[in-house]
């Protein structure tokens, strides 16, 4: 299927690796000019050629304000912004969570959106097909014990993801939200890994557990999630705005 996007203009945040590269990867097969950036250079190191990249920490406001103007300028303009950049945050009961850990999972996972798309909305006003992907999660809906930062910070998501579509709409920009379920990948994996330990339990019994909340008992591949965005991203989804999407194999909760 041709989604028509062809010479769109993309930023994705945190897209060196993980969902942030299955994204990349999807836009850039379908056409799109794609610039990214990651915390990790390592791992920007092994991008395509044609996709630019930059060393960027997106807890910095003024990191988040430098990328962002140096991937408008290198597109020339923007077309969709897909906000990726997210950490998991700490693990614990709510009285011992470290308030220093509690703002740094908010400030990536949230304000780092906020300061993206402030600087991004000039550029999107001028394009004649604008979107905004914001990643969530299933915790920024059905809640996550224990992981009361990271829940927090993804409801926030949702409630940013809409006012933006109200506020922005009249300029013909659609904004939304993806949620995605359990994700395969390292980062899940060591996730469920810190659980089993922490638990005295196998690898096996704990992603059993997991698996079992999902009505479909599998995880989510990054690029459907990336096929979501691209979806949204193409005329296709121009009537489509102020949505939180799950991607998530029917999860019925997060524990």
């Amino acid at each position: 299927m041709d989604l028509g996007l062809q010479g769109h203009r993309v930023i994705v945040t945190a897209g060196a690796a993980g969902i942030g590269r299955a994204i990349v990867e999807a836009f850039r097969a379908e056409g799109a000019r794609v610039v990214t950036c990651d915390i990790d250079e390592t791992a920007l190191s092994t991008l395509p050629d044609d996709v630019t990249g930059f060393s960027a920490d997106m807890g910095n406001a003024e990191a988040v304000a430098g990328f962002m103007e140096r991937a408008i300028d290198v597109l020339g303009g923007l077309d969709t912004l897909v906000n990726n950049a997210g950490t998991a945050g700490p693990t614990g009961p709510v009285d011992e969570i470290d308030p220093a850990d509690w703002e740094a999972c908010l400030r990536i996972c949230l304000t780092s959106q906020f300061h993206c798309t402030r600087h991004a909305v000039p550029a999107l006003k001028q394009s004649d097909n604008a979107s905004i992907a914001n990643i969530s999660s299933l915790a920024g809906r059905l809640g996550f014990a224990l992981r009361t930062p990271y829940a927090a910070a993804k409801w926030g998501v949702i409630g940013f993801t809409k006012s933006l579509s109200l506020e922005l709409g009249p300029d013909g920009i659609r904004a939304n939200a993806i949620l995605p379920g359990l994700v395969a990948g390292e980062r899940q994996r060591r996730v469920l890994e810190a659980k089993a330990q922490r638990q005295g339990r196998s690898f096996a019994e704990v992603e059993g557990d997991a698996l079992s909340y999902t009505g479909l008992r599998s995880y989510v591949q990054p690029e459907e999630i990336a096929d979501q965005i691209l979806f949204l991203a193409s005329p296709r989804g121009r009537t489509i705005s102020g949505q939180a999407i799950s991607v998530c194999a029917d999860t019925q909760m997060l524990a």
